[in-house]
């Protein structure tokens, strides 16, 4: 029998990712930096957020978050999660063009050249 973390309430289950030490730009940064937002996996979400449409996160998702009201969880001893509110969630990280095909074709209609049109 494992055992496993279900978040109660608007809450999420984060898997923090690894913390950089070296910027893409070859900056180090100093033990102690503080990054005001940081990422990770979604391990778990709550039934209450699964079931509302007005939350589109979902298990696996990577994810912008504030850890200001994070609950830090020890729970593996190689990996840190936080239990986190849903509002504290600032963005999904998606691959891919974000745009639907509707909103593409509202837009392309809106700068269409009038002097293209078929009488």
């Amino acid at each position: 029998m494992s055992d496993w973390v279900e978040p109660l309430g608007m809450r999420i289950l984060i898997r923090k990712d690894e913390s950089r030490q070296t910027t893409k730009g070859g900056i180090v940064l100093p033990d102690k930096a503080e990054i005001p937002n940081i990422t990770g996996r979604v391990v778990e979400i709550s039934v209450q957020i699964a079931r509302d449409d007005d939350f589109p996160v979902k298990k696996y998702d990577k994810v912008l978050f504030n850890p200001s009201e994070a609950i830090p969880v020890d729970f593996e001893p190689d990996n840190v999660l936080f239990v986190v509110p849903i509002e504290d969630v600032v963005a999904v990280f998606r691959r891919g063009d974000a745009k639907t095909d509707e909103v593409r074709s509202a837009e392309e209609q809106e700068y269409e050249d009038p002097d293209d049109w078929d009488d």
